[in-house]
Order: C-alpha cells, then sequence, then structure tokens
C-alpha cells in the first residue's frame, strides 16, 4: 500500500518540491521512502510514497520500462503477479524488481489500456507513455483504493488523498453541491468528494489525459445475470463446495507477504471465515484484532471474537474503545476519513489499526465486501419480502434488527422516493433509510441553503447517474438494490472511510478476499435462494464455512459494526462533548445548518426514546464530523 501524486501541466513546469510537498501530507501512506520522477521535459511528474510489503529491498518506485518510455506509481496489491511475470518473462520482457508492482509496466507494453482486464486486487496507479504523450490512471474495479484529482487551468493532478492535493495549491472548500447530496441519501455523487474540484475516479474507471484532453471510460462494471439468466438447474452441495474452494483460494492470495499478516475480528461470519480458512492454511498460530466496546451489551462483540479466536487457535489481540478514547481518535479519524461518518465506528476503526501497527504489522485481510456479494445486509432481506407483501415478517425484521434503524432500516418520515419508484418499480429499502436519515438532515439545515437547491432531487439526479437499461433492467430487486448499494455505500463510506482511510491513517495495507472480482464473478450468477433462504442471510457462505467457524458465529444473524450512540445520557462525558461542541462557535460557522434548529435537537435529546436516540445518532454524527472536516482542512 502507498501513497501517489501524479502532475501533468500544459502550463508552468512541474515544481519537485510540490510533489514532494503532496507527499509530506500523505506520508502515512508510505513511511518506507518517498520516490519522485519529472520528465525532461519538465511537464510530467509522478511521485510514491511507499510502504514496502513485496520485495521490501529492491522495489522502490517510480518505476520503469527497459527503454525508460514508460514510468509507472501503484498503490495495492495485484495477486498472481508470479504467474504473470513468468508468463511475460517468457514474451522477453526484463524485470527489475520482484515487486509485484512491476508487471503493469510490461502488462501495458503487452495490451495498452487492456491490461486491467490482465490485473487481480486492490490497486490503483499512474503511468506515464513517453511515446503516445499518453497519462493514465486506473482505479480497481470495487474502489478499495482511492483515487482523485483536480483538473486546472495549468493540467491535471492526481492523488490518493484530497490532502495531498491541498498541500500542492488546490484551494479547500466545501462543496456545496455534493453536500447536499450527502445531506440527502449520506452519500456524495459517485464521481465527487465533498471538496470543490476535487473529483475521483469511480470504481472500475480509467483517466486517460492525452492531447490536453481529460477522458474517463468504464472499464468493468457488475452486470449482475438478468433473471431469466440466473442458474436454475444447480446443485446446492456443488455450489457451497465451489464457493469454498473460491473463497480459500482468494485468502491464500491475500496472504502472501514478505512481511507479518494480521486478522481483523469481529462478532461476524465474514472475518471468522476468513480467520478460520485461514487458520486452516497456515501452520503458524495467526494474530487477530478486535474492538471491545465494553459494558455495552448491545454492541459489544468481544465474546464472540474471543471464543472465534479460540476456535481457530489464534492470537487474539483486544481494543477496548471507551467512549473517551473514542472521542479523543475521532478528529484525526475524520481529518483521514475526509469524509462525513454516521456513527462513531470511524474512531474504533482508527484505534483498530492504529493497535496493528503498533503491534508491528503492515497488513490486515478484513471481511469487507462480504455483504455486498452474498447479500448479508437486513434490508436485502426486508427487500425479498416486499415482494411477496409479507407485513408481518418485515416487522418482525425490523424487530430484530434495532441497531440498524435509521442506518439500513427506515425509521418515520422520509425525503421523496418518486424518482426511484418510476424508475425501477420499487424502492430499495436502504434507500428508504437513507431518505429517512435525510430528511431528519434536512429538518437542521438552514432555509437559505435549500432554498439553493430547492429544485434538486438528490435521488433523481442519482437515478441520472446509473445506467439502468444496462445494469438493472429484468434483475432480481435483491441484485438491483446490491448494485446501488455497492457503488454508494461500499465504495464511498465502507471501503473508503472506514477502510481505507482508516486502515492507512496507520501504515496498515487492508486486504479484502470477499472483493476478489473472480470470487465475485462466481456469487453474482448464484440464484437468490442460495444467498438468502427461508429468511437466513449469506446461506451459502455460512454453510461453505460451518467447519471453520464456532456454532453461535455460523448461526448468528447479520449486525452492522456500530459503536454505542453518542447521544447516550448514561455517560456525561461522551454526551458532554458531542453537546458542547456543536453549541460552540467553530460549529456555528459552518455554512449549512441553522444553529437554532440544531440547537432544538439537542435540548430534546433528553426526552428521547432509546430507539429515537438511536435513530438521531447519525444525524449528530454527521454534524459533528462535517464541523471536524471543516476544522481539520479549514474549508
Amino acid at each position: 500500500m502507498c501513497g501517489l501524486v501524479g502532475v501533468i501541466s500544459w502550463g508552468k513546469q512541474v515544481s519537485g518540491n510540490s510533489i514532494q510537498q503532496g507527499l509530506n501530507a500523505i506520508t502515512h501512506r508510505g513511511p518506507d521512502g518517498h520516490g519522485i520522477w519529472i520528465s525532461e521535459s519538465k511537464n510530467i511528474g509522478l511521485g510514491h510514497a511507499r510502504l514496502s510489503i513485496i520485495d521490501v529491498d529492491n522495489g522502490a518506485q517510480p518505476l520503469f520500462s527497459e527503454d525508460k518510455s514508460i514510468t509507472a506509481i501503484v498503490n495495492g496489491e495485484f495477486y498472481g503477479f508470479k504467474e504473470i511475470r513468468d508468463e511475460l518473462i517468457a514474451k522477453g520482457h526484463s524485470f527489475n524488481t520482484l515487486s509485484d508492482s512491476e508487471i503493469l509496466i510490461h502488462l501495458y507494453e503487452e495490451y495498452g489500456v487492456d491490461c486491467l482486464k490482465h490485473l487481480r486486487g486492490e490497486f490503483s496507479f499512474v503511468l506515464w507513455d513517453k511515446r503516445k504523450q499518453r497519462l493514465f490512471a486506473a482505479r480497481d474495479r470495487f474502489g478499495i483504493k482511492p483515487l482523485c484529482y483536480s483538473v486546472t487551468d495549468d493540467g491535471v493532478y492526481i492523488v490518493s488523498e484530497a490532502k495531498a492535493l491541498f498541500e500542492m495549491g488546490i484551494m479547500a472548500k466545501w462543496d456545496e453541491d455534493s453536500f447536499y447530496h450527502s445531506m440527502s441519501l449520506q452519500y456524495t455523487p459517485q464521481n465527487k468528494t465533498l471538496f470543490k474540484n476535487v473529483a475521483q475516479l469511480e470504481a472500475g474507471h480509467l483517466l486517460l489525459v492525452e492531447n490536453n484532453n481529460v477522458r474517463i471510460h468504464t472499464y468493468w462494471d457488475m452486470d449482475y445475470p438478468k433473471e431469466q439468466d440466473v442458474i436454475t438447474d444447480f446443485n446446492e452441495k456443488d455450489l457451497i463446495s465451489e464457493c469454498h474452494d473460491k473463497l480459500l483460494n482468494s485468502i491464500k492470495d491475500r496472504m502472501q507477504a514478505d512481511v507479518p499478516v494480521c486478522f481483523h475480528l469481529s462478532g461476524g461470519i465474514d472475518s471468522s471465515a476468513i480467520l478460520g480458512m485461514a487458520s486452516d492454511i497456515s501452520d503458524e498460530p495467526l494474530d487477530a484484532f478486535t474492538v471491545s466496546f465494553t459494558g455495552n451489551d448491545d454492541y459489544d462483540e468481544l465474546a464472540l471474537a474471543q471464543n472465534m479466536a479460540g476456535h481457530a487457535n489464534a492470537r487474539l489481540h483486544v481494543v477496548n474503545a471507551s467512549p473517551t478514547d473514542l472521542l479523543q481518535a475521532l478528529p484525526d479519524a475524520v481529518y483521514h476519513g475526509e469524509g462525513l461518518a454516521i456513527n462513531g465506528h470511524i474512531a474504533a476503526k482508527y484505534l483498530l489499526n492504529k493497535a496493528i501497527n503498533k503491534a508491528g504489522f503492515k497488513v490486515a485481510l478484513t471481511g469487507e465486501g462480504a455483504d455486498e456479494v452474498l447479500a448479508g445486509y437486513p434490508h436485502l432481506r426486508q427487500d425479498l419480502l416486499q415482494l411477496d407483501n409479507n407485513k408481518h415478517e418485515i416487522a418482525t425484521l425490523k424487530n430484530s434488527n434495532k441497531l440498524s434503524a435509521g442506518l439500513m432500516l427506515a425509521l418515520g418520515q422520509e425525503l421523496p422516493l418518486t424518482a426511484v419508484n418510476q424508475e425501477l418499480g420499487y424502492v430499495p429499502s436502504f434507500l428508504q433509510a437513507k431518505a429517512s436519515l435525510g430528511y431528519r438532515l434536512h429538518s437542521i439545515l438552514s432555509e437559505d441553503y435549500l432554498q439553493r437547491f430547492a429544485k434538486t432531487d438528490s435521488y433523481s439526479e442519482l437515478m441520472n447517474t446509473v445506467d439502468i437499461p444496462k445494469q438493472l433492467d429484468s434483475r432480481h430487486v435483491v441484485n438491483q438494490s446490491l448494485y446501488l448499494w455497492t457503488k454508494l455505500a461500499l465504495t464511498n463510506y465502507i471501503l473508503r472511510t472506514l477502510g481505507d482511510g482508516m486502515e492507512m491513517s496507520h501504515s496498515i495495507e487492508g486486504r479484502l478476499p470477499f472483493l476478489d472480482h473472480n470470487f465475485f464473478d462466481f456469487t453474482k450468477k448464484l440464484p437468490i435462494s442460495m444467498k438468502i433462504k427461508d429468511g437466513v442471510e449469506k446461506y451459502i457462505l455460512r454453510e461453505a464455512v460451518k467447519p471453520y467457524v464456532t456454532e453461535e458465529i455460523y448461526k448468528r444473524q447479520k449486525h452492522p459494526f456500530i459503536a454505542p450512540p453518542i447521544a447516550n445520557d448514561s455517560d456525561n462525558t461522551f454526551n458532554g462533548f458531542v453537546q458542547d461542541n456543536l453549541r460552540s462557535l467553530e460549529f456555528k460557522n459552518i455554512p449549512f445548518f441553522d444553529n437554532k434548529k440544531l440547537g432544538e435537537l439537542l435540548d430534546s435529546i433528553k426526552d428521547m426514546s432509546v430507539i429515537d436516540r438511536i435513530a438521531i445518532e447519525p444525524v449528530l454524527m454527521t454534524v459533528l464530523t462535517a464541523g471536524l472536516l471543516q476544522k481539520a482542512f479549514k474549508l
């Protein structure tokens, strides 16, 4: 895992000092060394902050082709690189390092931009082709690794994190349009960030700069099969066996490193399955790290993690996250995540990776992505139940998933979802939840700000960004919901803000076996009955990994990783911090909120029911993290 800075200038000469300033801002991504290359013409510059994982001694970047006509910088990992390397050597290519990253240059020499078809893993990169005078950048299929850019009058700047752009002279300012979308459906548009003039390259996309023109192309999409093309004649045991084998191979690939590897562990089946399978592969006991919210039985999963670690004969490292710990970590977590958060889990993830770094690890395997590829969320079960209009089961589902109220399951009034219903013929349950969160957030926005966007329907604009005929039409409603959730929640929040942002804040490379695109190509073709069966989510995964996990985890329903609510009166220090900050002059300067409305909301918390406090949690955290983001970057 590394940090990237790329510049192509059609104005002034590229400055090595400017590139170094950008790298300094993201040194946490690559503390093991910086490398800078500037072209002879002084119009191209590439900078790399390295976290050494493969070929620790000789894998410094930028990397070069034999004739120096191609230069590249890479963030992430390419799996199966040894086999690809051997094939390229047989074709006459010469390698200078043993690094996985170097295959990019030689694959590009063979296939041009189609080299992306041959790359598997978590990655982003920037490549300069001198002969074609082409700057080529790309991001992995699911957007596990970030890449953002800014187009100016002088040229194009491409970096791993926006903070590098700010150090290179791009002004840090709120993007009011993106912020409004975040206040309506939690997430920014897929190609934007919260910062003005800072775009993000979408997952599965490539960027080309040629002849002073910037072009963006899709090179991969999820392509769920139409309902008539889904497997109908199948042997359940055979599919379970295939799921087992493909997941096991994905884990094996991600355990390869020249440095120690560890594992995230919660009380859920996703991380437990990875640890259990990895322990079966490994000849030595493995190390797992878990977060404990001591004293909060509804949120703390320590006992489950302890039992699972014992089952896998793993060494368990417990990261205790008290309310005070979370509060102290929150400002730094927001700075590194560069986004808004709806729960204190962002600070918990920050502390988790801090402990991993302190223990001497650089690589951690995580369970993210399982719910997306195998339909693990309660809102997907609700979508399935709504097909049959099963109101009783929907009510039971909501009662058994109270921690998801206001986050994944709707609670209370909603913003209009007419545009979604018109386009899809139904409304995904998670969008109902986001619309209910948006309704609460809109209630504390200033009238002036609301008026400026009075004609903006964020849900209609969302539908306009999706290729509905190609990606959603004739698909099962669960797969339609999964497509939208993956593009919004997974890429923009789970992977960027909570994932890479928190991992790389402490120089940890996160590896995600469930988001291997070969594994996804298998799971996307599965009938829904193999994903959700008799009300049990991720059915095929449970059966595939049953021998590797404890009985309680095998049977346990999905519970999202959530920290205890900040509006909990039982902890006056925690509640006081939030109240004091949200009432402070600094927070009153956030240009989007009505301070009187916010004050009235804060006054009402003490009289709220428990369920209402849970539902108001994402509202308070959104406002709190907005203020911390403004403070961090002086927006």
